[in-house]
């Protein structure tokens, strides 16, 4: 008879001994029970073995609470492996561009790239099962799947892949494992997220709702190693060694690389210093998917040269940091220097620039963000002309509940010369206007930035 048979068996007993007197089997029957429980209580003492280990329903309260806590800070799918999550986002907008531009383009935006339009700007599915050493994981993995507008300017379009409907919904898939090296070495390999730039991809960890130009000009992606070593609490470094800037598939035979250094002098500050190298031209003549194969049950796949064959390097000297000044004022800033050549000898162009954030929480639901930036665009590396660009956004967040921001915000982008589109073909205006009204939804287990 196993405890719970014993206590169940001694609750039915003590029912039926409160309506009337215990005949003498009865007192027998509680007599056996409480040596029973006596023998119990010894087995467990000499063995170490504790009744939650026998029953779940018979543990200690604390042990109760401790194990609600955790479910709580560190969900997991049942039926998966311990810290695996499932996770959605939705995020949406209607924006007006004061231009009136034909066809409804905003010019140089990432994520809100239409006016006068319900857009779907991306829906997406995270499961994430993160690698943590200290809690016996040194396996992990993640999947970001990503459907809606964004495929498209993110990572599912021509100007980023040889092959873009092959990889058009995945925007990460990657695998872990924490080598037991010193403090621990992390290695990832797949496709993951670009760390080049401030701001990232999910809406609702960011200040703005629109993206600066940075975040649309450096690398959306990778695809290979990425390893980091934390040193200490202060000092990490990570090593890429990857196919080259938003390529799944290589667009040469050149591998690049990058240093990235996080430094954190105390809990409020963060600071990334980052370099980053390679060769990113295409040594082969697009063939598109979809269309006829010109190899056989091969589509997209290229034999084609191109001669000569591109062999300048693009170098990306990359560095922002975030200040937490008080518990309701944030502040942040990034400085970037990018030079490419097409070819060794050629002139270079270069884009060189900074931006600064603001940040400050009113109250727990409501915040406002503002973000300044200036590039100049020399060579046309990022615009196609030369051309100094700035742009100035304010946003106002609401959080009415935890899993449901709207963002209200209103930007003006301007130049040194006409560029923006308008509604007369063929003239540009200097700048462009543009107020948006942006929802997220999310939920799932993922505590924290996505």
């Amino acid at each position: 008879m196993n405890r719970t048979a014993c206590v169940l068996l001694a609750s039915l007993t003590v029912v039926g001994l409160s309506a009337q007197e215990p005949t003498d089997r009865e007192r027998a029957l509680l007599d056996r029970i409480a040596r029973l429980e006596q023998r119990l209580a010894a087995v467990e003492a000499k063995t170490g073995i504790a009744p939650s280990s026998l029953d779940p329903q018979l543990a200690p309260a604390a042990s109760v609470s401790s194990a609600a806590a955790t479910i709580v800070d560190s969900p997991s799918l049942p039926g998966f492996a311990p810290g695996t999550t499932l996770n959605f986002n939705f995020d949406g907008y209607y924006g007006y561009n004061f231009n009136r531009p034909l066809g409804g383009v905003n010019l140089l935006r990432a994520n809100d790239v239409t006016s006068n339009n319900f857009t779907l700007n991306q829906a997406d599915m995270v499961i994430e099962r993160a690698a943590d050493a200290a809690a016996g994981r040194r396996l992990g993995f993640r999947l970001d799947l990503m459907f809606g507008q964004n495929t498209e300017t993110l990572q599912g379009g021509s100007q980023n892949e040889p092959r873009p409907q092959v990889y058009r919904n995945i925007f990460q898939a990657y695998g872990t494992y924490i080598l037991p090296v010193g403090s621990g070495l992390t290695v990832d390999f797949g496709k993951f997220a670009s760390a080049l730039g401030f701001e990232n991809n999910y809406v609702k960890d960011q200040f703005n709702y629109s993206r600066s130009y940075y975040f649309n000009f450096l690398p959306f992606y990778h695809m290979g190693f990425r390893n980091t070593y934390n040193f200490n609490d202060k000092l990490s470094l990570q090593y890429w060694l990857v196919n080259g800037a938003n390529q799944t598939e290589e667009f040469n035979g050149f591998k690049s690389n990058a240093f990235l250094f996080t430094i954190k002098p105390n809990k409020n500050i963060s600071w990334n210093v980052n370099y980053y190298f390679g060769q990113e031209g295409r040594a082969l003549v697009p063939d598109l998917n979809p269309g006829l194969p010109i190899l056989p049950t091969q589509p997209g796949f290229s034999v084609t040269p191109i001669l000569p064959a591109p062999n300048g390097r693009e170098h990306i000297f990359d560095s922002y940091a975030q200040w937490n000044t008080t518990a309701k004022l944030i502040l942040a800033a990034e400085a970037d220097h990018v030079l490419n050549r097409a070819f060794m000898g050629s002139a270079p162009a270069r884009v060189t620039g900074f931006v600064g954030y603001l940040k400050y929480q009113f109250t727990p639901r409501f915040a406002f963000s503002n973000r300044f930036e200036y590039l100049s665009d020399h060579g046309g590396l990022f615009s196609g002309i030369t051309q100094a660009l700035k742009e100035d956004t304010g946003t106002f967040t609401y959080q009415p509940a935890d899993g449901f921001q709207i963002r209200m915000e209103y930007r003006r982008d301007f130049s040194d010369r006409p560029f923006f589109l308008t509604d007369t073909p063929g003239l540009l205006k200097r700048e462009q206007n543009t107020a948006t009204l942006g929802m997220i939804w999310w939920f799932g287990g993922k505590q924290g930035p996505w």
